[in-house]
Order: structure tokens, then sequence, then C-alpha cells
């Protein structure tokens, strides 16, 4: 008959995803991780802006989970995007068949799923995901758990993503920002490249502790009892230039050794010959009488060595002519022949006094360390950088704070450690908790960390190193604008150490870090022609030529560059000073 319609079955409850923030777009909000094991981490992510890096230890194998709501016999199914080795998603609590899945490869981001059906009277399971034991972290985004949405009509619903997003540096170190209140939220979380999101109530926010002379950009979320939002659109702001730590440098300098005391293939270069684009000319090197002395002693090149070499007093004379013209002249201990050990309170008191006499005879402006092979390790149970027990460690530290204290707050200090002995303590420090580790691993952390305050430059040599992992989780070599982009992101970021949240590196001032590199390739392994090394500058001052890997933040205050050598660099006919001062404007 017409005019009938039939009627159909009730409509079921629609399929939602249950899950709070699945995508850690707001931190570990929803989520508890064991032992303090997971972080909501800026890179790598899958989708969004963040992703959960969740790193075992010992007996835990960094599980991170969440108890959600379900209804009742009804089927659910599971998913995550996951990154790294032996890397699970399950669920408990199901009332009938608990369920997991897991991928046993690292590499690329795969996408684990699984289904399950809730027993009769299941109202709640817990999803979770983990590593496993001995692993390294993994990582976890876009988890989601779709099925009937056991609220139904009435529920919360998701709030918009704020708009109008505004952000203006306030001084050198905070970033005022404000964004048009959303309808519904209750709170809003804010999100900035490399720092753990901020929850904050209201439609406004303050962010300090920045670093001057540093472009960030921020976005935002709102939050409600149904979730997270979308994050809005970007806004960034440049923080002005700080004062203090940079030694009367210029805003870009360029920093080289020169083979003061020594002749090798490059041939010898007197001081007075230095070309005027050096800004900072490292006297390499102090060397101590024994390795354990701590007696540290200096001498030009014998005349037997190099023919050509200048007298005491026109050394002297050039090197204040240099000071006349602006530079800085500094005497380095150690390098690869010049090992340094200051394992005890004499030793530490022997190289003061040592030091600080090459200073006066010299009149030089600072110290450079270069401690490199065997100087600085780690003793078995000194695990935290914050607190060194190791006796090398502590006494350099105190002795480099007494030549600090003695000659005041115009003396120049850098430092040019290996990778080995700073980056790669992201991933290893030290002997381990368990021992087992190379106890040299992350060795410098703890000395740049004490002397922060008090260091000019660090120049990590980016050059005779193997593949250090970056904040992204991948491994990087050198020779490339990559690797120098990955490390210098590091230094400029801070990191956790040994992958633990609660102990983190915190990230250098732009103004105080250097990119270091080998001047030819005869130099040192991991040569980067000028091309690459404009890209990585770049990448690291105006976020352009990045290539494939994501930066923290944008640096135009970034220092500069170091080279081993200036005695290799006019070998290779000053192919990297000319570099420099072009691209510098120098």
């Amino acid at each position: 008959m017409a005019g009938f319609l039939a009627a159909g079955p009730p409509a079921a409850a629609a399929d939602a995803d249950l899950v709070r923030n699945g995508g850690f777009e707001a931190g570990l909000d929803g989520w508890s991780c064991s032992g303090g094991s997971g972080a909501a981490v800026t890179a790598p992510v899958h989708g969004g802006g963040s992703a959960l890096r969740a790193t075992p230890a010992g007996q835990d194998n960094a599980r991170c989970a969440q108890a959600v709501t379900v209804k009742p016999d009804s089927t659910y199914t599971l998913a995550a995007w996951v990154q790294g080795a032996y890397v699970y998603l399950g669920a408990t609590g199901t009332g009938t068949t608990d369920v997991s899945t897991w991928t046993q490869t690292p590499g690329a981001w795969k996408q684990l799923a699984t289904t399950f059906r809730t027993g009769p009277s299941t109202t709640s399971v817990t999803v979770y995901t983990h590593g496993w034991y001995g692993q390294p972290a993994h990582v976890t985004d876009d988890l989601t758990l779709v099925g009937p949405d056991p609220g139904g009509p009435g529920q919360p619903q998701l709030p918009a993503a704020p708009t109008g997003l505004t952000a203006s540096a306030t001084s050198s170190t905070s970033v005022a920002l404000s964004w048009s209140a959303v309808p519904g939220a209750t709170s809003y979380t804010v999100h900035r490249d490399g720092a753990a999101p901020v929850s904050v109530t209201s439609a406004s926010a303050s962010v300090t502790g920045l670093a001057a002379a540093t472009t960030y950009t921020f976005r935002v979320s709102a939050v409600n009892a149904a979730g997270v939002s979308p994050q809005s659109a970007p806004a960034s702001a440049t923080t002005p230039g700080g004062g203090g730590g940079g030694g009367g440098l210029p805003a870009h300098a360029l920093v080289g050794y020169l083979h003061a005391s020594f002749a090798n293939g490059s041939g010898h270069v007197r001081m007075a010959d230095v070309p005027a684009s050096w800004d900072v000319i490292n006297l390499a090197f102090g060397e101590p009488t024994s390795v354990t002395s701590g007696d540290i002693r200096f001498r030009l090149c014998p005349v037997a060595e190099c023919p050509n070499v200048e007298s005491v007093a026109e050394f002297k004379a050039a090197i204040k002519a240099k000071q006349a013209a602006g530079k800085k002249v500094l005497i380095s201990i150690g390098g690869q022949n010049g090992q340094v050990q200051l394992a005890s309170t004499a030793t530490r008191d022997a190289f003061v006094s040592s030091v600080g006499a090459i200073i006066d005879e010299y009149g030089l402006d600072g110290l450079d360390i270069d401690f490199e092979g065997h100087s600085l390790s780690l003793a078995t149970g000194d695990t935290d950088f914050r607190a060194p027990t190791t006796p090398v460690v502590v006494n350099l530290i105190a002795a480099v704070k007494t030549l600090k204290a003695k000659y005041g707050p115009d003396f120049v200090l850098t430092m040019a450690p290996e990778t080995f002995f700073v980056q790669l303590g992201y991933q290893y420090y030290g002997s381990g908790p368990w021992g087992g580790q190379d106890p040299r691993a992350g060795a410098y952390l703890p000395v740049i960390h004490a002397l922060r305050d008090d260091l000019t430059l660090l120049h990590v040599q980016d050059y005779n190193s193997g593949s250090i992992m970056g904040l992204d989780n991948q491994y990087h070599s050198m020779g490339g604008a990559d690797f120098h982009i990955a490390m210098t992101d590091m230094l400029l970021t801070g990191f956790p150490v040994a992958g633990n949240t609660a102990r983190v590196f915190p990230a250098l001032r732009p103004d105080q870090v250097a990119i270091g590199l080998p001047a030819t390739t005869n130099a040192g392994n991991g040569h980067t022609s000028p091309a690459e090394v404009n890209k990585a500058l770049n990448c690291l001052t105006k976020k352009t030529d990045c290539g494939t890997y994501r930066t923290h933040g944008t640096w135009p205050g970034l220092r500069g560059l170091m080279t081993w050598s200036i005695n290799w660099d006019r070998f290779g006919g000053w192919e990297f000073s000319r570099n420099f001062d072009a691209y510098f404007g120098g």
C-alpha cells in the first residue's frame, strides 16, 4: 500500500575512538607509564605534533596504559603506529580473551592492530603499549580504540581547535601567547617544539625559561572531558639577544686551532701570519708531564721541526697584536696525544697552577679544554650528570672554576669534546646502571653542565665520529649537513641522558654553541664540503635546507664554526675560512 515505510531495526550506537589523547598532543594526559619511562616528544611523530617515547630499563619494559570505558558485549579495534623493535600493543580486562600484537623489527613507522570483543558485563578495559627488556627506546603515536560509544547521545563533544593564536617576545627569555577562547573547553595545552606540553586554564600563557636570540614556534589545543582538540595553526616569535657569556666575541665567530707546539704535514703558521678571519685562536697544545701529574707545559715548536718558527718574544708580540685587533688567544689543553687525568686534589692544584702560569706568561685570554681518549671516564655507580662523583670529573670542574674566579668575567672558556663524550649520552651514560658499557660514554656532560654559566663556547668535534642517534631516534653519520644539524639540535634542545626523562641535559644558549669540523680531507675523517656546511647553517639559523630532519627550533644566534685547524685550512687554500666569511659577510 502506497504511503507506508517499513520500519528498520533500532540504530546501533555510533562507533567512536574512545582513547583519550591517543596522539599524545597533550603530553601524557590520560596515560600512566611504568617507572617514569614515558615522555611526549616532538620527533619523530607519525601525525600531529607529538608522540610517546618510552624507554625500557632493567626489569621495566616501559609500559604505558590507559583505562577506557567500553560497552559490554561489543567489538572494538585497537590500533597504533609504532617505531622500534619488540613494541607491543594490547588490551586487558576485556572479559573474553585479552589480546596483543607486536612488531619485531625497527625502522620506519609500522601500524599494529588487533580486535577483541568485550564480555557481557565488561564496562572498562585497559589498553597498553610497551617495549621489551634490554631494547632501546620505542615510539608510539596515533593510538586508537574504535567501537561502540558507551556514552551515547548527550556526552561531551571534543572542543574545536583554538584560533587566533599570537606570539610575541616580552624579553630575551620569555614569550607571551594569546588566542580566542573555545566554547566548551575546560583547559588548554600549549605545545612548543622540543619541550613538554604545558596546561593552562585561560586563553593566554607566558612561556619563560627560553634562550635569547632564538625563534620558537607554538601551537595550542583545547581540552574538555571528551578529550583533546586538534592543534591550532602555529605562531612564532623570536627572543631578542641576551647579555653575558659571549666573552667579547662577535655575533658569529670563527674558531681555529694553531699548531703552535708541533709540526705535521700541514706546515707551520706563525702567529703574525694568521689571517684576520679567525676570531678565536687556540694554541695547540698544552700537555701534561705525565697523564696523572696535572702539570701542564707549553713550548713553541722546535726549530728542528719548524724551521720558520718565530722567537718567543715575536710570538708574544703577535699575540698582543691579535688581541689589539679584537681577537682571543687561548691555550688548548690535551689533544689527541695529551691525556690528562686529575685523579687527586694535588693534581687538580697542579693543573690550576701550571695552566695559570702559561696564561700569565703569554698574556692569554683563556682556556680551551680538549680532553680526548681516556682523560675523562665515569666511575661505576656515577650515574647522574647533575651530581658527579668521579674524581677526574669533580677535580676538573673545580680546577676550571678556580681559574675562572682568578681571571674574572672576561675569562674565555671553550671546550672541544668528541661526540662520544656528549651526544652519545642520549643513549648511554658511563658504564650504565648495571655496568658493562664504555665508562667514557657521555663523560663530558657533567663538566659542561657544571660549567654552563662560565662557558663561552662549546664546539663538539663533529668528525672522527661513529654514527650517533639524534633526537629523532635515527642514527646520523658524519660528512654531510644532516650530521651537523642533528648533533647541534641536541645541544640547543637538550635531551634525556641515557633515555631517563627525569635527568634531562638542559639546552645551551645558541651563542654558546659552534659547530666543529675538519678544514680539509687531510685534517680528519668526516670532512664536509662548503655547500653542505652552508646547508647546516641554513637549517639551524633559518630553518631552510633541513632535508628530512626536523629541528626543534631556529637559532639565528648560533655562534659560528670551529675547525681543526688553521694550519690545515692554509694547506687547503683557506677554503674553510673563506666560506665562513662569505656566509656571514665577514
